[in-house]
């Protein structure tokens, strides 16, 4: 009872009524598996830390190699628009994936074992919670995995190590989801492969591509006014310009300089190639934020020279995704090379 001007007001609702509606204003907030931001968040990294839902407590862990067999569902519109768990706004159209541990963002393959279809996902956010199920991809990828009438397939899901690596360090430099995106849809198109060769055209064999010349700086790496030198033209060759660029990461503290004699086979990401051991080891202190470097030794017109490189990366798409990473970073020179 309330008194209202010296009236007596009665309430006319028991006070399980609003208890009630108490309860069921609460269970409707808490009923988005989303629980957005104020903002949006660019370039977040997010491994997170160990959480229960319905009883089950869910370890998130940083894996590279992760690989699983099981059922996948897709959701779309009723979370279309939303944050999904790493900041970012859910769009059903983009090729994502919900994972209950793995880290935000890392890229998945994942085959319909029911139809042999598969297709690539960028991880950015949590779940699914049904205990029979292991993923939960976006409408776009189960358009794709031909799973979006039955609701859920059977699926395997691999995790792309390399391409998880890059998109790890895109975001730990700042790269948002519009960058993570990007790089995401050149490696898919990567896998795609180009068109299909006539047998005419098989019969007359491409000739071999030439031999990448390989830039040697004889001064300091940092600086960007180095003028490289092209070995191939010798000590008398003409110095020509080369922009290294600024805005390079800096790290606490220069990284062992490792040297790797023999190579394993694969695609790199060459940053510059050194005349001194001493240079090519400041350069390569300063993208080792960038994935697994080294610092291989070559020859190149009679002249020793040290090669700094990322890799090695199982496809040639995800040594782009580096490089172009590189270059936006200020290392202009960056370039993927097979070895």
């Amino acid at each position: 009872m309330y008194h209202l001007n010296g009236m007596a007001l009665v309430l006319e609702k028991p006070v399980h009524f609003f208890v009630t509606l108490a309860l069921l204003v609460t269970a409707t907030a808490c009923s988005s598996r989303h629980h957005a931001p104020a903002q949006a968040q660019r370039g977040m990294y997010k491994i997170g830390a160990p959480y229960t839902i319905d009883g089950i407590t869910y370890v998130p862990t940083e894996e590279f190699q992760h690989t699983e067999t099981g059922v996948a569902s897709w959701y779309g519109p009723g979370f279309h628009g939303k944050y999904t768990a790493n900041g970012e706004v859910y769009d059903q159209s983009e090729r994502t994936a919900a994972h209950r541990t793995l880290q935000m963002p890392s890229v998945l393959r994942v085959t319909n074992l029911e139809n042999g279809q598969s297709t690539i996902v960028r991880v950015n956010d949590r779940g699914p919670f049904a205990r029979a199920r292991i993923l939960d991809v976006s409408r776009a990828a189960a358009e794709e995995l031909g799973m979006v009438g039955n609701g859920t397939a059977r699926v395997r899901v691999e995790q792309l190590e390399m391409e998880s690596q890059a998109m790890k360090q895109i975001a730990l430099n700042g790269g948002g989801a519009d960058e993570q995106r990007s790089a995401l849809y050149k490696y898919v198109a990567g896998r795609r492969g180009p068109p299909a060769v006539s047998a005419t055209a098989q019969a007359t064999p491409p000739p071999p591509p030439p031999t990448p010349a390989v830039t040697v700086y004889p001064s300091n790496p940092r600086s960007p006014t180095v003028a490289p030198m092209e070995a191939s033209g010798g000590a008398g060759a003409a110095p020509s310009a080369g922009t290294l660029g600024n805005g390079r990461p800096t790290v606490a503290s220069i990284a062992s300089s490792a040297i790797s004699p023999q190579s394993m086979s694969g695609f790199y990401v060459q940053t510059g190639a050194f005349s001194t051991m001493g240079n090519a080891e400041k350069q390569r202190s300063l993208i080792t934020s960038y994935g697994s470097t080294e610092i291989s030794p070559a020859s190149s017109g009679g002249r020793e020279v040290y090669r700094v490189r990322l890799g090695p990366y199982s496809t040639q798409e995800a040594a782009g995704m580096v490089a172009d990473r590189l270059r936006r970073s200020g290392y202009g020179d960056a370039r993927v090379v097979a070895d």
